[in-house]
């Protein structure tokens, strides 16, 4: 952020506490410095001013303390006299204030000041500095205690309270102090008021509880606060100091030597709390606050979490009864969910149980399913998550809280910065301190950094829901919020989609409108795209869920695509699966006949390839939904579509043996893609007319296609395309006898899957080293086709499978061990015949037949017979003759 051109923003017009909150963000962003370099410049200055505080103070409606705007003015870079101008500016309003928010009459007279003489009179006697006289705290006093009662149906924080007292009891010199943070309705006043009971004996002194109202609209002053403290130790009203520095220091004074608990509860900002903080380590102090009060020195900071599902189980049943919870243990476990461990939420749902005895479990189980009224069921006297929250939000600015209420429309687990600014359509750096603001009201919750090096945020469940409800209240045009932020969301996975090496398809989409984001793109180009969509995958799913849920079939079908290549390569083929079958099925009931051919070219592909217990018949499924497929776009006119169906069509034909439907319609393939300036395709068609002529003994004619398909695929820079053409290069080279370069290029494309972690390809790649050491007698042979094996079964790709136990049946035979070659080439063909790829479903039942010689002679002739069969209908004469002998030596 740079400094604005320009005089900077003068506090002269702001004559309500709204203008000056607003001239105040206005001068922050004339100085061009962040929230953390503002704090790091007061640092520098001798000033305590924390990027938190700045935050809450630049986004709440109410005035911001003295010394606050003091520190932030002078580290926005004014001197000493605006700064006093600013301080000025706000002591009127504060004035103003008072007067407009005090009933008339009820303002009392100060009590007097002690004449200047009379504080020099011994302190000795009982003066304090500030010039009152207090009267000694005695033996006889009765230690003050105002805790409210511990919660009888505590439950849970076992960690945490341990922690709570060791932090209480261990001062080490200085005063012990905690800052319990978190959402409101967590349990972070049940768990202070619970600790400060187990810990009353160890502070016989007193212990002082007091509710800051940190959460609401006025928030107590530390002079009231202190008042209040030093009225419980005894000191009269007219002896308690009226500035609150000198009523700390007497406030200090009578903690001195005492061992006193103070409970700080719901406090806003560091600058509330400082005056309260004992001078003494006999003295302990627990804070809860929706902030995390990170300028505070040395405290000690527990983040409060939801309750686990085990400890919010247990919170139910203390409040509803063991018994009737142990008896609808299912539905029990239903209602924690829904209450997504908020620890109030299964507070109130257990109440509501508890108060009506005649309920089952499962009704009110059934009522919180509704999320539209599932806030309207979390209420119970005078407790309730919606009002709980809503506390938090209206300290808000209008801005932050339309921020908080867009962003909970877009239901995803966790978002990143930018989807902020999107939403709002504002910079990145706004966007940023706007998602710091509500982080620290505690209504969404920071995630940290994730693998792509993006900042990310969350909401609770029900917090989304309240979000929602005000996004209604408040009158918001889902629609347009919704769609600035969906459409940001293709704009960047799109871009990041480009850089995915994956299968060369052709990229189609439709008219989806994409929301460009200012700053964003260069910031893009500095992330590694997998590690983006391995930080966005889980999001992008939801996106795709909730386009569809809104028949947006032209935005989820564009960013399904999107994902195509990440799934395929990261080998996520249930994932692939469900998001195309999810949405083809609503480009289907939209009559959106391009969305609907996209998914299922992409169906089409993983279902053939990857098996995940399907047991019908690959390459036949394949034939029907390959020509169904190039059917669809043909009647779309769409040559780009047309030619990776008519490619699928030509492996289709290839595996069933019909080599010349295999040859022509790869040639029609490339003739599409050459037309439509589809590079990828005229890789795929490349492929497919060697694997054709590959299929016919023609190697040299199908090696004449993997230099064209090599010299495109690098032209393209899609290290996916490169690595499978080098992979089929090295095996044309192997039978064509050529074993050293077959190597080279074997070893090429293995490297480049192993650097993008590509399953598949590297499998495959391995296979045919596998071969190739066989081949050469290479004893590395068994461990690289056991390492295929493996890694077939774990990722369900059957058609490596299968080759990778005929491979260590050969392995067995190659060393004498024919019995343990059987039962790899067992399976190896019961696999081959759901495949359907005729050749190698004959190849192997030749190893079958060749392992049974010598040791069951039917079993040999079985397998030898149903080889020939194959390889008659396939029309290689030759090999049928060859085996037919085989079969009538056995005889």
């Amino acid at each position: 952020m740079t400094r604005a051109v320009g005089h900077p923003p003068q506090p002269d017009e702001t004559d309500t506490i709204e203008r000056f909150i607003a001239a105040l963000r206005q001068l922050r962003l004339w100085s061009g410095l962040t929230y953390r370099q503002l704090a790091e410049r007061a640092r520098k200055g001798g000033d305590s001013l924390p990027a938190s505080t700045v935050a809450t103070a630049l986004h709440r409606t109410t005035l911001p303390k003295r010394d606050t705007v003091e520190m932030f003015v002078r580290a926005c870079g004014l001197d000493q006299a605006s700064v006093a101008a600013w301080v000025a500016a706000r002591d009127a309003l504060a004035v103003d204030a008072e007067v407009t928010t005090v009933e008339p009459g009820s303002l009392a007279p100060p009590a007097p000041r002690p004449d200047q003489h009379e504080q020099a009179e011994v302190r000795a006697a009982g003066w304090t500095s500030a010039g009152y006289r207090v009267p000694p705290w005695g033996s006889k006093t009765l230690a003050p205690c105002t805790l409210p009662p511990d919660v009888p149906d505590f439950s849970g924080r076992a960690a945490e309270s341990r922690l709570l007292l060791q932090n209480l009891k261990d001062g080490r010199g200085a005063t012990p102090i905690t800052v319990i943070a978190g959402m409101g309705g967590v349990g972070k006043t049940s768990l202070a008021v619970h600790v400060a009971h187990l810990a009353a004996a160890s502070f016989p002194d007193g212990q002082l509880y007091i509710d800051l109202l940190g959460a609401q609209a006025s928030p107590l002053e530390p002079q009231e606060v202190l008042a209040r403290f030093l009225r419980r130790l005894g000191v009269p009203s007219r002896a308690i100091p009226t500035e609150v520095a000198e009523a700390s220091e007497l406030f200090r004074a009578r903690l001195a030597h005492h061992r006193v608990l103070l409970v700080l509860d719901n406090a806003v900002s560091e600058e509330q709390v400082r005056p309260l903080l004992p001078g003494t380590a006999t003295c302990a102090v627990l804070i809860t606050s929706r902030n995390r009060l990170t300028g505070l020195e040395g405290p000690l900071r527990i983040d409060l979490e939801v309750l686990p599902a085990a400890e919010a189980l247990q919170l139910l049943s203390r409040v509803a009864g063991e018994p009737r919870v142990r008896a609808e243990l299912v539905s029990a476990t239903r209602i924690v969910e829904l209450c997504g461990g908020l620890p109030l939420a299964v507070q109130i749902a257990g109440a509501r149980l508890a108060a009506r005895p005649r309920w089952q479990v499962a009704d009110l189980a059934q009522r919180l399913r509704d999320q539209h009224r599932r806030l309207d069921h979390l209420v119970a006297g005078d407790l309730g998550v919606r009002a709980s929250l809503a506390l938090s939000y209206r300290g808000l600015d209008e801005e932050t809280r339309r921020l908080f209420r867009l962003l909970g429309l877009v239901g995803v687990p966790d978002f990143p910065t930018w989807l902020a600014a999107a939403a709002l359509d504002i910079s990145l750096e706004h966007a940023e301190e706007l998602l710091e603001a509500l982080v620290d009201a505690q209504l969404i919750k920071s995630c940290g950094s994730d693998p792509a090096g993006q900042q990310r945020y969350r909401y609770h469940d029900l917090v989304r829901l309240f979000a929602i409800e005000e996004s209604r209240a408040a009158g918001d045009d889902p629609e347009a919020a919704l769609g600035r932020a969906l459409g940001a969301w293709l704009w960047v996975t799109e871009r990041m989609a480009n850089v995915i090496p994956g299968p060369c398809y052709a990229a189609i989409s439709g008219p989806a409108p994409r929301v460009v984001l200012a700053g964003l793109e260069e910031r893009l180009t500095q992330v590694d795209p997998i590690l983006w969509f391995d930080a966005e995958c889980a999001a992008l799913q939801a996106v795709v869920r909730q386009a569809c849920a809104l028949d947006l079939d032209d935005l989820a079908f564009d960013l399904a695509g999107c994902m195509e290549k990440y799934f395929d390569v990261r080998g996520m083929y249930g994932d692939w699966v469900t998001v195309n079958t999810e949405v083809m099925t609503t480009c289907r009931r939209a009559g959106n006949r391009l969305g609907e051919a996209v998914m299922l070219r992409g169906l089409i592909d993983v279902t053939t390839w990857i098996s995940e217990g399907r047991t019908d018949e690959a390459m036949a499924r394949l034939h029907t939904e390959a020509y169904r497929l190039l059917e669809m776009f043909t009647a779309l006119g769409h040559e780009a579509g047309a030619s990776d169906a008519a490619v699928m069509c030509s492996w289709a034909s290839t595996a069933g043996g019909d080599h010349a439907a295999a040859v022509e319609t790869a040639t029609t393939a490339l003739r599409l893609a050459e037309h439509a300036n589809h590079p990828g395709g005229q890789i795929r068609a490349h492929l497919a007319l060697a694997v054709a002529h590959y299929e016919q003994a023609n190697y040299e004619v199908a090696a004449t296609h993997l230099p064209l398909a090599l010299s495109q695929a690098r032209k393209l820079g899609n290290p996916r395309c490169e690595a499978t053409v080098l992979q089929y290069a090295g095996i044309a080279h192997r039978e064509l006898g050529m074993l050293d370069s077959s190597e080279k290029l074997l070893t090429d494309s293995w490297t480049i899957s192993r650097r993008y972690q590509d399953t598949y390809t590297e499998v495959l790649t391995m296979l045919a080293l596998a071969r190739l050491q066989l081949q050469r007698g290479d004893s590395e042979a068994r461990a690289t086709a056991k390492t295929s094996l493996r890694l077939s079964r774990e990722f369900s790709m059957d058609h490596h499978l299968a080759e990778a136990l005929e491979i260590l049946g050969k392995i067995e035979m190659a060393e004498g061990r024919a019995s343990q070659a059987i039962p790899y080439l067992e399976e190896s063909v019961a696999i081959w015949r759901t495949r359907g790829w005729r050749s190698l479903q004959a190849a192997a039942l030749t190893s079958l037949g060749q392992a049974y010689t010598g040791i069951d002679r039917s079993e040999a002739r079985r397998a030898f017979d149903e080889a020939r069969t194959i390889y008659l209908r396939l029309g290689k004469q030759t090999v049928a003759d060859e085996l037919r002998v085989l079969v009538d030596e056995l005889v």
